[in-house]
C-alpha cells in the first residue's frame, strides 16, 4: 500500500495532466454541435470534384434567404390592418350635439330654425360616423384597404373613406356651405367641435397577430428531390440551383433525428478527434517545451485559453452566426507569445482553430482566415509592451482578414457585387476586441502567477522601490547591476534571446548584497576590509549567502519566479576561488564544497547570459591597464572556465551563441574602457 502511495505521489504531476486532458476534451466535445457531419465540401463556383452524387433520401429544396425575405416583404405590403369601430359613440355624440345646439344658439334663432338646425346636425353626425372618425397616427395609401371591426363583424373599406381628425374642419365647412348655413357657420362649428370625437382606433394586437400568422405560414422549401435522383455530376460547376440543392441536402443531412446509437457514435468520433488534437499539443510541449510541459500551472493556463476561445465562439454563434469573426481569436497567440514564445503560440492557435472548425459554417474559409491571421500576429508583434506595436499589428491583422475574405468572395461568387460591408465591420470589431489583450494579460498574471514582458518593463524601472533601496544601501552593487544589465541586454539581442527578461534579471540578481553591503568590494569606500577579521571560510559563507538572501528579499517583494531564477542561478555551482585559495594557504585539507555556491546551474539562455556577463563585468574591475589583447584573452579565459566547469550544460545554449556573446562582451568592454588605436610616434 505504501509503495502505491509513493508511486501516486511521485506521478501526481502526470496524473494531473491526464485529468486536465480528459476534462478539456469533455468540455470541448460538450460545446460542439451534436449531429452528422456532411462529408462533402460544397465549393461554390467550382467544378464538383467528387463522383456523381445521387439523393440518398427524399428531401425538400430550401429557399434562399433572399427568396424568403422577398416573400415576407410581399406579405407585409399586402397585409390589411385592423381598426376598431366604436358604434355606441355615434348615438351619444348625436345627443351631445343636439344639446350643444341649445347651448350655443340664441333662443330667438332657435324659435325659428331649431328643427332645421337639429336635422342638419343629425345628418352631418351620421355622415361623419358612416365609416368613423380616426385620430390618424400613421398614414396609409388612400386606396389601401383596411378592416373595420364593428362588434364581431369586419367590413373591408378603403382607408380614404375613413374621416381623419385633421380633415374634420374642411369637411364640416363644406357641409355647412352646401346646406346653406353659412350665416351660422361659427355656431355650427362650435357645436361640432364641442361634441365630435374619434371612434376609430388602430387594433395593433390583432393586426400583428394576423401578420405573424401569415409570416409563420411561409413555406421555406420549394420542390422535392426524390431518392435516387442525380443531384450533380462529376466536373459540373456548383452554381445556381445546383448549389441550393446541395446546401439543402447538407442541411437535411445534419438536422436529421439521430438514434441513440448514432448519437453515441458521433460523440465517440468527436471525442477521438478532439483528444487527438490536444494530444498533439501535449506531445509538442513534451518534446520541444519541456520546462512548460513539466509546469502544471502553465499547461493549465494553455488549456484554459483553448477552452475559453471555443466557448466564446460557441456563444457568439448561438447569438448570431454573422458575428463569428468578431471573436478576437488572435488574442490566443498574442497571449501565449507574451508569456512563452512565438512557436508555442502559433502551434496552440492552429490546434484551437482546427477544433473551432467543427462549430463554424464554411469551416475551410474560417480556418484559412484564422490561421493566416495567427501567422501575421506572430510575425508582426515583437515587443507587445510597446503600445504602438500592438496597434500596428491589429491593423495588419484586420487588413489580412479583409483581403482574404475579399478573395474568397470573388472565388465563390465570381463578382464583387455580393461583398457585404457588414462583414468588413465585423473584422474591424474583431480587431478592436484584440486590443483587449493587454488588460487580459494583466488578469492572467494575477490569476496564474506568471509574468509577461509588460510586467518586466515595469520591473526594469530603476525608480522602483526595491532598486532604490539597492542604490541607497549598496550603491556599488547597483552600479555593477546596471553595467551587467547593459551587457546582458546587448548579448541577448544578438542571439535572439529575451532581452527584456535578461535585463530585469540582471538588475535584481545581486539584491541579496543589501544584507551585508560592506563585505563586497564594490561597496567598500575605505581602505578597511570587513573580511580582514574573518576566516576565509566565514568570508566565503557571507559571499555565498547573498544568493539565499537575494531569493528571500525577492519573494518578500513579490518578484516573479522568472526573475528569482536569475538570482538563484547567476553563480551556478562555481567556487568562491579567492577565499578557497586563501584557505588552502593555511589548510591543505580545505574542502572545495565549503566554498561552492549551492546552484542550480543556469537552465535557460537568459540565465546563462547573465552568468557570463556578471562574471566578466565583476572581474574586469581588476584590470589595471586594459588593452584590446588583454580584454580578449580575459573574456575568453573567464567564459571558457565556466564551460569547463559544466555551468551551461542545462541552458540550451550552443557553442556558436557562446562565441557570439564573447564577441559582444569584448566589444562592449573596449567601449567602456575607451581603448584607442596607438599611433606610431
Amino acid at each position: 500500500m505504501s509503495d502505491f502511495v509513493n508511486r501516486l505521489y511521485k506521478n501526481q504531476a502526470l496524473f494531473y495532466k491526464v485529468f486536465l486532458f480528459i476534462l478539456t476534451s469533455v468540455l470541448i466535445v460538450y460545446l460542439l454541435p451534436k449531429g452528422g457531419k456532411f462529408k462533402y465540401d460544397i465549393p461554390k463556383g467550382k467544378p464538383w470534384q467528387y463522383e456523381n452524387l445521387y439523393a440518398p433520401f427524399d428531401f425538400a429544396i430550401l429557399k434562399t434567404d433572399e427568396e424568403i425575405s422577398a416573400e415576407q416583404q410581399d406579405i407585409q405590403k399586402a397585409h390589411i390592418p385592423y381598426y376598431n369601430f366604436d358604434a355606441e359613440k355615434e348615438e351619444r355624440i348625436k345627443n351631445d350635439a343636439l344639446q350643444e345646439v341649445n347651448n350655443v344658439f340664441a333662443d330667438t334663432t332657435l324659435r325659428v330654425y331649431e328643427t332645421i338646425v337639429d336635422n342638419f346636425v343629425q345628418k352631418t353626425v351620421e355622415k361623419i360616423y358612416q365609416f368613423g372618425l380616426l385620430q390618424e397616427s400613421e398614414r396609409l395609401e388612400p386606396d389601401q384597404l383596411v378592416y373595420l371591426l364593428k362588434g364581431n363583424e369586419a367590413s373591408e373599406v378603403e382607408y380614404s373613406r375613413i374621416l381623419k381628425q385633421g380633415q374634420i374642419r374642411s369637411f364640416l365647412s363644406e357641409e355647412i356651405s352646401s346646406a346653406g348655413f353659412s350665416s351660422f357657420k361659427t355656431e355650427l362649428l362650435e357645436v361640432f367641435f364641442n361634441s365630435v370625437e374619434p371612434n376609430v382606433t388602430f387594433n395593433n394586437e390583432l393586426t400583428q397577430k394576423e401578420l405573424q400568422s401569415k409570416l409563420n405560414n411561409i413555406s421555406y422549401t420549394r420542390g422535392i428531390i426524390e431518392q435516387g435522383s442525380r443531384i450533380i455530376a462529376k466536373g459540373e460547376v456548383v452554381e445556381g440551383n445546383k448549389y441550393h440543392i446541395l446546401r439543402s441536402l447538407k442541411a437535411e443531412y445534419e438536422s436529421q433525428l439521430w438514434s441513440q446509437t448514432n448519437y453515441n457514435w458521433i460523440i465517440v468520433g468527436y471525442s477521438t478527434l478532439v483528444a487527438l488534437a490536444l494530444l498533439m499539443l501535449l506531445l509538442f510541449m513534451r518534446k520541444y517545451r519541456t520546462s512548460i510541459f513539466e509546469n502544471n500551472v502553465k499547461v493549465t493556463f494553455i488549456f484554459f485559453n483553448i477552452i475559453f476561445m471555443v466557448m466564446l465562439t460557441t456563444l457568439v454563434i448561438n447569438f448570431d452566426i454573422n458575428y463569428v469573426y468578431v471573436v478576437p481569436l488572435c488574442i490566443l497567440p498574442l497571449t501565449l507569445k507574451a508569456f512563452f514564445d512565438a512557436r508555442l503560440g502559433l502551434f496552440t492557435h492552429v490546434i484551437t482553430v482546427l477544433l473551432i472548425g467543427f462549430i463554424v459554417p464554411n469551416s475551410y474559409e474560417y480556418m484559412f482566415l484564422q490561421i493566416i491571421a495567427g501567422i501575421v500576429t506572430i510575425l508582426t508583434i515583437s515587443e507587445l509592451y510597446k503600445r504602438a506595436n500592438l496597434f500596428i499589428s491589429v491593423g495588419q491583422i484586420t487588413l489580412v482578414y479583409i483581403i482574404a475574405y475579399f478573395a474568397f468572395t470573388i472565388i465563390q461568387e465570381g463578382t464583387v457585387d455580393d461583398i457585404s460591408a457588414e462583414v468588413f465591420l465585423t473584422f474591424l470589431l474583431g480587431g478592436l476586441a484584440t486590443l483587449f489583450v493587454q488588460p487580459l494579460i494583466y488578469v492572467y498574471e494575477k490569476i496564474f502567477g506568471m509574468v509577461s514582458d509588460m510586467s518586466l518593463l515595469e520591473l526594469s524601472d530603476t525608480n522602483s522601490k526595491l532598486l532604490k533601496q539597492l542604490a541607497e544601501k549598496a550603491p556599488g552593487t547597483f552600479h555593477h547591476s546596471l553595467n551587467v544589465a547593459n551587457l546582458a541586454e546587448a548579448a541577448a539581442n544578438e542571439i535572439q534571446a529575451n532581452a527584456m527578461l535578461v535585463r530585469v534579471g540582471a538588475l535584481y540578481h545581486d539584491i541579496g548584497k543589501m544584507h551585508n553591503p560592506t563585505y563586497f568590494t564594490e561597496n567598500q569606500t575605505t581602505s578597511v576590509n570587513s573580511h580582514d577579521e574573518l576566516s576565509p571560510r566565514e568570508s566565503a559563507q557571507i559571499i555565498i549567502e547573498h544568493v539565499i538572501k537575494g531569493i528571500e528579499i525577492a519573494k518578500k517583494n513579490n518578484l516573479p519566479d522568472r526573475v528569482i531564477d536569475f538570482i538563484r542561478t547567476h553563480h551556478g555551482t562555481s567556487t568562491v576561488y579567492y577565499f578557497y585559495k586563501k584557505e588552502m594557504e593555511s589548510n591543505d585539507n580545505a574542502a572545495p564544497d565549503d566554498f561552492k555556491y549551492p546552484g542550480p546551474i543556469p537552465f535557460s539562455k537568459e540565465t546563462a547570459i547573465l552568468m557570463m556577463c556578471d562574471s566578466v563585468e565583476a572581474a574586469s574591475k581588476s584590470l589595471k591597464e586594459p588593452t584590446a589583447v588583454l580584454i580578449d584573452s580575459f573574456v575568453e579565459k573567464i567564459i571558457d572556465k565556466q564551460m569547463d566547469e559544466g555551468q551551461f550544460l542545462n541552458s540550451n545554449i550552443t557553442f556558436k551563441e557562446i562565441q557570439t556573446i564573447k564577441k559582444i562582451l569584448k566589444r562592449k568592454l573596449k567601449n567602456i574602457y575607451h581603448l584607442r588605436i596607438e599611433y606610431p610616434e
